[in-house]
């Protein structure tokens, strides 16, 4: 046996050559196609998670609290159309939040007064873009969503004219047991189903999120005081008292207390 035969190659002909050739090129063209293809079927975020109608589908209250007596949901249609803004409409209209037109801001208002009246009332009703069907609140007669609607277009350079207000059917025996009750105690997850959770649930105008003690901690060492305070008066794109006028202090406290437990 030649002494060089034991550190003779494994390439014995020109074929084995050429297949060790393409196989360098070959292995490395595998392993490149395999890491891309791994890296680009990763799950990519919803890209309809921002749709408008998506959205105001995730915002929608599980619950809502009813301030004043009616029947059958608000059929009696007995609220002013100030009222109704007051308490439902002005969360998203007075601080312009997902878009919606801001009271008084004639250039927004202007091409949606030109469609009328009766169309502006019939997308209210029915909900549009990012705002649900009656602003969220399914308490509400069509009259009182119209009274709403006219109220806010007539701030805003609109001379519409505002249906009457009904007045609800009293009842004797139930009136005068209410106003012999002694008020309860404000119940905080009811306010934050009611008005909160519009801007809180999804973190609408970087609204903190219950549960997200990242963005509640810095706002928890404020002290809940200060936080109480920030609510009622209004901070950044949030208005005083989440919009709802009708909530008392005690309302409004109730609510963070609420969030609070939530976050820690």
């Amino acid at each position: 046996m030649s002494p060089h035969d034991s550190h003779s190659s494994f390439i014995q002909t020109p074929k084995q050559l050429i297949i060790v050739v393409l196989l360098s090129f070959l292995v490395p063209i595998i392993g490149i196609i395999l890491i891309v293809e791994l890296v680009t079927s990763a799950r990519q975020p919803d890209p309809n998670a921002l749709v408008p109608e998506v959205v105001a589908q995730r915002i929608q209250p599980i619950g809502r609290v009813e301030f004043g007596g009616s029947d059958g949901g608000g059929a009696a249609g007995g609220h002013s159309g100030e009222e109704v803004v007051k308490t439902t409409c002005a969360a998203c209209h007075q601080a312009g939040v997902a878009g919606a037109p801001k009271m008084g801001d004639k250039a927004q208002w202007s091409a949606r007064i030109k469609q009328g009246q009766k169309q502006l009332v019939a997308s209210a009703i029915k909900g549009k873009g990012a705002m649900p069907p009656k602003g969220g609140n399914a308490s509400l007669s069509d009259d009182d969503v119209a009274r709403a609607v006219v109220f806010m277009a007539n701030q805003s350079g609109a001379s519409f004219k505002e249906p009457a207000a009904k007045a609800p059917a009293q009842k004797p025996a139930a009136t005068t047991a209410a106003a012999d009750a002694k008020p309860a105690a404000a119940d905080g997850k009811k306010v934050y189903d009611s008005t909160c959770t519009a801007c809180h649930t999804a973190g609408v105008a970087n609204a903190p999120k219950p549960g997200d003690k990242a963005a509640w901690a810095p706002r928890i060492k404020q002290g809940m005081d200060a936080l109480v305070q920030s609510a009622l008066k209004g901070k950044g794109a949030m208005p005083p008292k989440g919009g709802n006028a009708s909530l008392s202090d005690a309302d409004i406290r109730a609510a963070i207390e609420f969030m609070v437990s939530q976050s820690k």
